[in-house]
């Protein structure tokens, strides 16, 4: 183990806290009608990518000068959806908003959501969830959630960000998985939202099932991210570890 080279010194306008508070309210785990039970490819998905630790408080900043002050509310509102089920998912992990950063932000627990150009006609998508993990295990040191500046509905932020908030709880994505069940599937098309604000009960399930084996063993981390089998969505953001020194 070695220290992180640097430390976080991010400046933080409380404003933002407060920006259209009601614009959007935390939502409850999503009501769906599952397949009974919960089955992966179908309407769960799998799971056996990186995680936070186990009762991890995982401070979330924005990038300085990436997003409009009102696309700040819908960045926001999948924390806390996820947080809601942090208890039930057995995970304990909570996201906070700690502010702006003008950095990428190498902290340990640290989280940096902000703009990077993605989309080609190769990788065909506009997020992604970029780990590193100083163990070289699938424990999360720190992250970024990277958004292309194509990716401007407001709904559609906001669902990618809770979509990449599942990533980072081991979950995988699931291309194939019916409508609603979970918020792994991917995206129709670029800025058309697909509804989903909130952990799906398959989601609590399986995140609680990725949580349960962590108690059990680490996993070591693997060179190539697997990813899903299935026609490629326009969102393939399958997760990505930073190589670092």
């Amino acid at each position: 183990m070695y220290k992180l080279a640097r430390k976080c010194s991010p400046y933080i306008i409380g404003a933002l806290l407060l920006l259209n508070a009601a614009a959007i309210q935390p939502a409850r785990a999503q009501k769906e009608t599952p397949l009974s039970p919960c089955q992966i490819g179908r309407n769960a998905a799998g799971i056996g990518f990186w995680t936070w630790p186990t009762g991890a408080h995982v401070k979330v900043y924005l990038r300085t000068g990436a997003f409009r002050p009102e696309e700040i509310p819908y960045l926001l509102a999948p924390l806390n959806n996820w947080n809601i089920t942090s208890e039930l998912t057995g995970s304990g992990v909570k996201f906070e908003y700690s502010g702006i950063t003008a950095e990428e932000l190498t902290c340990e627990n640290c989280m940096t959501v902000m703009r990077g150009r993605l989309f080609d006609t190769m990788k065909r998508h506009v997020t992604e969830t970029q780990v590193y993990s100083v163990h070289r295990n699938q424990i999360i040191t720190y992250a970024s959630i990277v958004i292309d500046p194509s990716l401007t509905n407001p709904k559609a932020l906001s669902n990618a960000v809770a979509h990449e908030l599942g990533h980072n709880l081991g979950l995988l994505d699931c291309y194939k998985c019916k409508s609603n069940s979970t918020l792994m599937v991917g995206f129709k098309a670029l800025n058309v939202p697909n509804e989903l604000e909130a952990p799906t009960s398959c989601d609590i399930a399986q995140v609680k099932q990725a949580y349960a084996e962590l108690k059990v063993h680490v996993r070591t981390s693997p060179v190539i991210a697997k990813m899903d089998e299935g026609e490629e969505p326009v969102d393939d953001d399958t997760p990505i570890v930073v190589p670092r020194p």
